[in-house]
C-alpha cells in the first residue's frame, strides 16, 4: 500500500472510529473545517440536506454516534480507495449503518 492509500484509511477512520467512539479530536482531525455533507432526504429524494464540520463535531461529542454504535452486531469499517490525483482523493467506505462516497483534500494543515 501506498503512502497516500495508507493516509487516507487513518483519515477515514478517524472519521468513522471517532464518530462511533464520540471521539471529538479524531472527528476534528478528519473533518476540513469548510465540509459539507450531503445527502438526500429519505421522504424526499428530491431534496438535498446538508451538515457542516461544526454539526458533526457537535453531535459527536453529544455521543450520536456512539448510540449508533451500541446497537450494531458488526462495527467493520471497509475503506477502498478509489481514486487518487494530486491533492484529491475518493474513497468508498462500507460499514453498519453507513454507505458513503468520502472525497479527500489534502490540505497544507495534513
Amino acid at each position: 500500500m501506498d503512502n497516500d492509500s495508507a493516509l487516507i484509511i487513518v483519515t477515514v477512520h478517524d472519521y468513522f472510529d471517532g464518530w462511533f467512539d464520540g471521539d471529538v479530536s479524531r472527528m476534528e482531525r478528519a473533518l476540513h473545517r469548510d465540509l459539507v455533507k450531503r445527502s438526500s432526504e429519505r421522504d424526499q429524494a428530491s431534496t438535498l440536506s446538508f451538515v457542516t464540520a461544526e454539526q458533526m463535531i457537535t453531535w459527536t461529542g453529544e455521543g450520536e454516534g456512539v448510540q449508533v454504535a451500541s446497537g450494531l452486531a458488526d462495527r467493520t469499517i471497509e475503506v477502498e480507495v478509489l481514486d487518487v490525483k494530486n491533492d484529491i482523493a475518493s474513497a468508498l467506505v462500507r460499514s453498519e449503518p453507513y454507505h458513503e462516497y468520502v472525497h479527500l483534500v489534502r490540505t497544507r494543515e495534513g
